[in-house]
């Protein structure tokens, strides 16, 4: 299966750390969280994120938020990697470039940097 975007858990845990929300571009909706329908959308004119829906972000938002943030995929799999003040920020190797990007999202606002 492909990853496009954020998955829940991940999700959860950038709008913890204080991410700004109307950046995201996708939505998990509650009905898919409680029924199993629905499930991913993205977000548009017509669907706006309801109470109970949880934001996503796919891997261009997630790019654009780090900036200057570069993927590359070696042997490992796949990594991101970004610049502040001069020192690399760079993510362990995972399967898929969302969860390259998540990590280094995460540690960014972990540490106030975005």
């Amino acid at each position: 299966m492909n990853k496009i975007c954020t998955d829940i858990n991940q999700s959860k845990k950038l709008i913890e750390l204080g991410i700004d929300i109307s950046t995201a571009d996708m939505l998990w909706t509650y009905d898919f969280m409680v029924n199993d329908i629905n499930g991913l959308n993205v977000i548009s004119e017509q669907l706006k994120p309801e109470e109970n829906d949880i934001p996503a972000w796919s891997l261009t938002v997630l790019m654009n938020i780090l900036d200057s943030g570069a993927l590359f995929k070696t042997p490992k799999g796949w990594a991101c990697q970004t610049y502040i003040e001069y020192k690399a920020i760079t993510s362990d190797y995972y399967n898929n470039p969302i969860d390259a990007c998540f990590e280094t999202v995460c540690r960014l606002l972990e540490n106030k940097k975005l």
